[in-house]
């Protein structure tokens, strides 16, 4: 298949260069076009006050796969992706690995899975994937499922308009034991702004909770 994968933990993620890298030595047509640095809890923000600048990123994925880093948000990248950079449209769009879930009310605020949703609304089927820890450094059972899963899409497609959220334990994957369809849920956060003062005496907060 002809994949289009983006994230928004950025180029230099290890959960990116994992599910890349695994997809194309399954013998996938992959191109990568995401962010040049972290750009987490973007949600589905587009760049319109500037341009847009992308650049051809060379030894860090696979030899076969194509790479663009972009100093867009996550939509921006997929954006240009589909209407700039590929020469034809991809047959499905991915985000991920990220690192840490989106669950429940995460997703509104979650730049991997408005990556996938920009797809969606371009009539491409599209699949976010996350890694429900954010200290955990194996992605290689996450991209292992998702090799699987977009075997089966390939020989069953998805039904139009449909984007799957897919979160992974932090597990082996022996130990995965099988997947389960769910709803979104409503996940509330206690919110905190620390309030401090910079050497000027400026007034600013950090965003905690």
């Amino acid at each position: 298949m002809k994949l289009l994968i983006s994230n928004d933990d950025g180029i230099s993620a290890l959960g990116i260069r994992t599910l890349a890298n695994t997809l194309a030595a399954a013998g996938h047509e992959v191109t990568v076009v995401c962010p040049d640095r972290e750009r987490s809890a973007t949600g589905h923000g587009l760049t319109l006050l500037q341009p847009i600048r992308a650049e051809i990123v060379e030894s860090v994925f696979h030899p076969d796969i194509k790479a663009w880093a972009c100093d867009g948000t996550p939509s921006d990248c997929v954006k240009l992706a589909l209407w700039a950079l590929l020469d034809s449209p991809p047959d499905l769009v991915l985000s991920g690995i990220n690192q840490g879930a989106n669950l429940g009310t995460e997703i509104l605020y979650s730049g991997t899975v408005s990556a996938a949703m920009e797809g969606v609304i371009e009539g491409i089927p599209s699949v976010a994937f996350s890694l429900t820890s954010h200290t955990h450094k194996d992605f290689q059972p996450a991209a292992k499922f998702a090799e699987v899963l977009v075997a089966k899409i390939a020989a069953q497609p998805l039904p139009e308009s449909m984007l799957l959220n897919v979160n992974v334990p932090p597990i082996s994957w022996e130990e995965i034991a099988g997947v389960t369809l769910t709803r979104q849920c409503v996940r509330r956060y206690v919110d905190v702004f620390n309030k401090r003062t910079d050497p000027r005496g400026k007034t600013y907060y950090w965003l905690t909770g």
